[in-house]
């Protein structure tokens, strides 16, 4: 008989712990921007941004450490530019592609 977990005993997931490379990162990014919320978008690149070192992403960025955490956490709605100023940091890009219907 196998026993069971109850949910207070799971650790809670977190995204930057799996991010180590640009095509971790990339795929990631993929997969949430096929979700069409920004407000997950903007979590996705806070974890990206934990995973590469929150001081580093804000000097990079010229935003304040302070700024970025609450930019970038869940539920959040961060400009377009701060969006856009963090990405450059990350060395990543958003890239539109153009929407295939199948025939």
């Amino acid at each position: 008989m196998s026993k069971k977990l109850k949910l207070s005993e799971l650790q809670e997931f977190d995204a930057a712990e799996y991010l180590s490379t640009e095509e971790e990162v990339a795929a990631y990014l993929t997969n949430v921007l096929e979700e069409n919320d920004p407000a997950l978008l903007a979590a996705a690149i806070g974890d990206i941004a934990r995973a590469r070192g929150m001081t580093q992403v804000a000097k990079d960025s010229g935003i304040a450490r302070e700024a970025l955490y609450k930019a970038l956490r869940p539920g959040s709605k961060p400009r377009f530019e701060t969006i856009s100023r963090v990405c450059a940091a990350l060395g990543v890009r958003l890239v539109a592609q153009p929407i295939h219907l199948a025939p």
